[in-house]
Protein backbone atom coordinates (compact mmCIF):
# COMPACT_ATOMS: atom_id res chain seq x y z
CA UNK A 1 0.00 0.00 0.00
CA UNK A 2 3.03 2.41 0.67
CA UNK A 3 3.96 2.42 -2.71
CA UNK A 4 0.56 2.77 -4.22
CA UNK A 5 0.31 6.24 -1.85
CA UNK A 6 3.67 6.73 -2.86
CA UNK A 7 2.51 6.40 -6.35
CA UNK A 8 -0.31 8.83 -5.82
CA UNK A 9 1.27 11.54 -4.06
CA UNK A 10 3.84 11.91 -6.80
CA UNK A 11 1.10 12.01 -9.93
CA UNK A 12 -0.90 14.44 -7.55
CA UNK A 13 2.08 16.71 -7.43
CA UNK A 14 3.11 16.63 -10.86
CA UNK A 15 -0.72 17.24 -12.21
CA UNK A 16 -0.47 20.34 -9.66
CA UNK A 17 2.80 21.66 -11.12
CA UNK A 18 0.70 21.50 -14.38
CA UNK A 19 -1.79 23.32 -13.75
CA UNK A 20 0.22 26.06 -12.25
CA UNK A 21 2.34 25.81 -15.24
CA UNK A 22 -0.77 26.87 -17.32
CA UNK A 23 -1.29 29.75 -15.37
CA UNK A 24 2.02 31.18 -16.55
CA UNK A 25 2.68 32.99 -19.96
CA UNK A 26 5.14 31.44 -22.17
CA UNK A 27 5.91 34.27 -23.94
CA UNK A 28 7.36 37.88 -22.52
CA UNK A 29 3.73 40.01 -21.50
CA UNK A 30 4.01 43.84 -23.03
CA UNK A 31 3.71 45.86 -19.42
CA UNK A 32 2.82 49.57 -19.23
CA UNK A 33 2.99 51.87 -16.49
CA UNK A 34 -0.38 50.87 -15.48
CA UNK A 35 -0.29 47.04 -15.74
CA UNK A 36 3.29 46.91 -14.14
CA UNK A 37 2.42 46.41 -10.54
CA UNK A 38 -0.33 44.22 -11.27
CA UNK A 39 1.93 41.86 -13.13
CA UNK A 40 4.77 41.84 -10.56
CA UNK A 41 2.27 41.61 -7.81
CA UNK A 42 0.61 38.47 -9.21
CA UNK A 43 3.28 35.70 -10.07
CA UNK A 44 5.96 34.96 -7.36
CA UNK A 45 9.32 35.85 -9.81
CA UNK A 46 9.32 38.75 -12.47
CA UNK A 47 11.47 39.61 -14.84
CA UNK A 48 10.93 42.64 -16.28
CA UNK A 49 13.00 44.02 -19.83
CA UNK A 50 13.22 47.15 -19.88
CA UNK A 51 13.76 48.00 -23.69
CA UNK A 52 13.65 50.59 -26.49
CA UNK A 53 12.72 49.22 -30.17
CA UNK A 54 16.12 51.79 -31.52
CA UNK A 55 17.79 49.89 -29.15
CA UNK A 56 20.37 47.36 -30.66
CA UNK A 57 21.45 45.61 -27.76
CA UNK A 58 17.85 45.45 -26.96
CA UNK A 59 16.96 43.41 -29.75
CA UNK A 60 19.37 40.96 -29.72
CA UNK A 61 18.50 40.13 -26.26
CA UNK A 62 14.89 40.10 -27.23
CA UNK A 63 14.75 36.50 -28.40
CA UNK A 64 16.96 34.68 -25.84
CA UNK A 65 13.96 36.21 -23.29
CA UNK A 66 11.70 34.42 -25.80
CA UNK A 67 13.34 31.26 -25.51
CA UNK A 68 13.54 31.56 -21.61
CA UNK A 69 10.09 32.46 -21.26
CA UNK A 70 9.11 29.36 -22.80
CA UNK A 71 11.97 27.37 -20.20
CA UNK A 72 11.24 28.43 -17.52
CA UNK A 73 7.53 28.73 -17.60
CA UNK A 74 5.95 27.66 -14.59
CA UNK A 75 8.59 29.77 -12.69
CA UNK A 76 9.45 32.73 -14.13
CA UNK A 77 6.95 35.44 -15.93
CA UNK A 78 8.71 37.92 -18.47
CA UNK A 79 7.73 41.31 -18.98
CA UNK A 80 8.50 43.31 -21.43
CA UNK A 81 8.48 47.47 -20.49
CA UNK A 82 9.11 49.88 -23.84
CA UNK A 83 10.92 52.34 -21.78
CA UNK A 84 9.86 55.49 -24.35
CA UNK A 85 6.45 55.15 -23.81
CA UNK A 86 6.22 53.64 -20.34
CA UNK A 87 8.75 56.66 -18.80
CA UNK A 88 7.08 56.36 -14.99
CA UNK A 89 8.43 52.73 -14.32
CA UNK A 90 11.54 53.77 -15.89
CA UNK A 91 12.02 56.97 -13.78
CA UNK A 92 10.71 55.03 -10.39
CA UNK A 93 13.67 52.60 -10.81
CA UNK A 94 15.95 54.80 -12.34
CA UNK A 95 16.67 53.23 -15.75
CA UNK A 96 19.25 54.87 -17.28
CA UNK A 97 21.03 52.50 -19.34
CA UNK A 98 18.83 50.00 -21.74
CA UNK A 99 18.64 46.70 -21.75
CA UNK A 100 18.05 46.93 -18.21
CA UNK A 101 16.20 43.68 -16.55
CA UNK A 102 14.12 44.39 -13.26
CA UNK A 103 13.63 40.86 -11.03
CA UNK A 104 10.79 41.15 -8.83
CA UNK A 105 9.79 38.14 -6.19
CA UNK A 106 6.78 38.18 -4.68
CA UNK A 107 5.93 42.22 -6.14
CA UNK A 108 8.83 43.22 -3.94
CA UNK A 109 11.78 44.57 -6.34
CA UNK A 110 15.38 42.20 -5.43
CA UNK A 111 18.01 42.66 -8.37
CA UNK A 112 19.10 43.68 -11.65
CA UNK A 113 21.55 43.20 -14.61
CA UNK A 114 21.98 45.65 -16.87
CA UNK A 115 23.17 44.81 -20.68
CA UNK A 116 22.60 42.24 -23.51
CA UNK A 117 24.12 39.38 -20.46
CA UNK A 118 24.36 35.87 -22.33
CA UNK A 119 21.25 33.82 -21.40
CA UNK A 120 23.06 31.27 -18.57
CA UNK A 121 24.02 35.02 -17.27
CA UNK A 122 20.42 35.52 -16.92
CA UNK A 123 19.67 31.97 -15.48
CA UNK A 124 22.17 32.32 -12.79
CA UNK A 125 20.62 35.50 -11.66
CA UNK A 126 16.96 34.26 -11.64
CA UNK A 127 18.61 30.51 -9.45
CA UNK A 128 18.30 31.95 -5.93
CA UNK A 129 14.72 33.41 -6.63
CA UNK A 130 13.15 30.39 -7.80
Amino acid sequence: MDDIESIRQKRMQQLQESLEKKDYPSNPVTINDASFNELVSKYPLVLVDCWAPWCGPCRMLSPVLDELAVEMQGKVVFGKLNVDEEKMTAIKFGITSIPAMLIFKNGEFVDKLIGAVPKQTIIQKLQPYI
